[in-house]
C-alpha cells in the first residue's frame, strides 16, 4: 500500500540540519562479572550518558555547553584551592605547644555554628552572619594564618589578605561570578566591621582559643 505525501506532514529533519537520536537506553545495564562463576551476583552499573546536541532550526553551530563546564571549572578550582583551611593548622594553637591544633577551616566552622545558635538579636540577620562566620578567614587558603607572632604589620597582613580574596573570587568568577561577588563582599563587611552582623562575628571571633 503506497502512502502520498501531505502538506500536513513536517518537513524532513535533514533540512533543518538534524538528526534523529537513537532510543533512550534503560537507566541501569545489567551484566554478570566476568570474572566469576555464572552463580556470582549480578554487577549493575549506569551506561555512560548519552551527549546530545541540541540544534536551532536557525542557528549555524550546536550548543556546546560550554557554560556549564566554566561553572563547574571554577567550582572545582575554587574548592580545591580552599582544601588547604582542612590542612594548615592555627598558629595559636602551635605557638602554645597544643595537641591536636584546629584548622583553620575548624576555627570557621566553629564560629558558624555559633552565629547559628545564638539567640535572635533586635536588627541582625543570623543568617548573614552564619555566611560571615564561613568566609571571614577564607584568605588564609593562600597566605595561611598570620598571627601578631609572625611580626607582619597589620596593613600588610591586610593587604596580602586582600589580593588572596580577589585572586580566589577571579577564579569562582570565572563560571559563577556571582557568588564570588557575594563572598567579596561577606569579606569585606567583616573586614571593615561595617555592620551589626560582622560586629557579632568579630565578637565570635574572640571566644578563648589559641587563635
Amino acid at each position: 500500500m503506497a502512502f502520498s505525501a501531505s502538506p500536513h506532514c513536517a518537513p524532513p529533519l535533514h533540512r533543518f540540519g538534524l538528526r534523529r537520536f537513537p532510543p533512550p537506553q534503560p537507566p541501569l545495564a545489567f551484566m554478570r562479572c566476568p570474572f566469576f562463576s555464572s552463580s556470582s551476583r549480578p554487577v549493575y552499573f549506569s551506561p555512560a550518558p548519552t551527549l546530545r546536541i541540541i540544534v536551532s532550526a536557525n542557528s549555524k553551530k550546536p550548543y556546546s555547553g560550554r557554560s556549564a563546564d566554566s561553572t563547574s571549572a571554577s567550582a572545582i578550582d575554587f574548592l580545591t584551592l580552599c582544601h588547604s583551611l582542612k590542612t594548615t593548622k592555627r598558629k595559636g594553637w602551635i605557638n602554645h605547644g597544643i595537641k591536636g591544633p584546629e584548622s583553620i577551616a575548624d576555627h570557621m566552622y566553629r564560629m558558624a555554628l555559633m552565629a547559628l545558635i545564638a539567640g535572635d538579636l533586635p536588627g541582625v540577620n543570623r543568617e548573614r552572619c552564619i555566611k560571615i562566620a564561613i568566609v571571614h578567614d577564607i584568605a588564609e587558603a593562600i597566605v595561611g594564618d598570620i598571627t601578631p607572632s609572625c611580626g607582619v604589620p597589620k596593613e600588610e597582613k591586610s593587604r596580602r589578605e586582600q589580593a588572596a580574596l580577589t585572586e580566589m573570587c577571579k577564579i569562582l568568577g570565572g563560571g559563577m561570578r556571582a557568588a564570588a561577588e557575594e563572598i567579596q563582599e561577606l569579606w569585606l563587611e567583616y573586614e571593615n566591621n561595617a555592620s551589626l552582623e560582622a560586629n557579632l562575628v568579630k565578637d565570635f571571633d574572640k571566644v578563648p582559643s589559641c587563635g
